[in-house]
């Protein structure tokens, strides 16, 4: 019992029961979503909101703050459905070129010691026109191995229950688990340290950066799979909906103190959020203020078990 009330695995486990709460009454709601069909409906937007979510993790592991990456993959999903349909060479070529503008931004911000908040919020504008640019009114069509993938029937459970797991176990031992991840999340927590050590923050923040574009690549091609079609302003919404998402999953904003596997289930539980309030018959334009309220309980949760620890 001792074990259980302890604040440390109380705070590891908050994500975990969160879900499990939101699942069930889901579940109590409308007892139709407990199969296949029902999940796979339930979770739709699940994959490319924990992709935005985790690149949002990884900028905010070496202590800052991208205000961008919803613009960035709605710039991604307008790549994905017109050049990398029509001329996949093209459209590769390009999505490089954005990890290499991420990893410069981190360059950038680093160098010149500049807020990323600022920096991230300017960039944001430049993703939206570009995308504007790319395709002025909404259309295009996702490639077939996006959609495929996407719509992939897989046994059992949905694919993006799978897929989930999966990138969340695999940066989970990238940054929790390994000696370079443990490198990676120090520049956040103790830079200086960190360089007194050896290591260059310059090339830890451009990796994280870079990682972050990869990231928020992977949303966009995801989000374009399960839309089948592009917009300009598809994603907007995914900025608020990451920082959520990793927060909620045990981030903070005090760089190194991420939680990849609790970042996937803060963007499934903010996911599955949207459809019960949808169950409960909130209005579309409630829905956001009542994912933050959601939000905030967790928060305040938290606060309470960190008063137990400091005690």
């Amino acid at each position: 019992m001792e074990g259980l009330l302890n604040p440390r695995l109380m705070r590891n486990l908050l994500p975990a029961f969160s879900l499990t709460i939101l699942l069930i009454l889901i579940f109590y709601i409308q007892p139709r979503t407990m199969s296949y069909l029902g999940l796979n409906l339930l979770l739709n937007l699940a994959l490319p909101i924990a992709f935005a979510t985790l690149a949002q993790m990884c900028v905010m592991t070496v202590n800052d703050l991208d205000l961008g990456i919803g613009s960035f993959v709605g710039f991604v999903a307008c790549v994905g459905a017109t050049f990398l349909r029509d001329t996949p060479a093209i459209g590769i070529l390009i999505l490089l070129g954005c990890v290499g503008v991420y990893a410069g931004l981190g360059a950038l911000i680093h160098q010149r010691n500049l807020p990323s908040i600022v920096v991230t919020l300017g960039m944001s504008f430049v993703w939206l026109g570009l995308a504007l640019l790319v395709l002025p009114t909404p259309g295009g069509k996702a490639p077939d191995w996006a959609r495929a993938i996407m719509t992939w029937k897989t046994p059992m459970v949905p694919f993006t229950i799978y897929a989930s797991i999966f990138v969340a176990l695999a940066v989970h031992f990238l940054l929790m688990r390994s000696a370079y991840g443990v490198v990676l999340r120090g520049a956040g927590g103790n830079p200086r340290s960190v360089e007194r050590a050896g290591w260059s923050l310059l090339r830890i923040k451009m990796a994280m950066y870079a990682l972050a574009g990869f990231f928020g690549i992977l949303s966009g091609i995801a989000l374009i799979g399960l839309t089948t079609s592009a917009d300009a302003n598809i994603a907007l919404r995914y900025t608020l909906l990451s920082i959520a998402g990793a927060i909620l999953g045990g981030g903070e904003f005090v760089g190194g103190r991420i939680s990849p596997i609790g970042a996937v289930i803060g963007a499934t539980t903010l996911t599955l959020a949207g459809s019960f309030l949808s169950f409960l018959r909130i209005s579309p334009d409630w829905q956001i203020g009542a994912q933050g309220g959601i939000l905030i309980i967790v928060l305040a949760l938290r606060v309470l078990i960190n008063r137990m620890e400091a005690k």
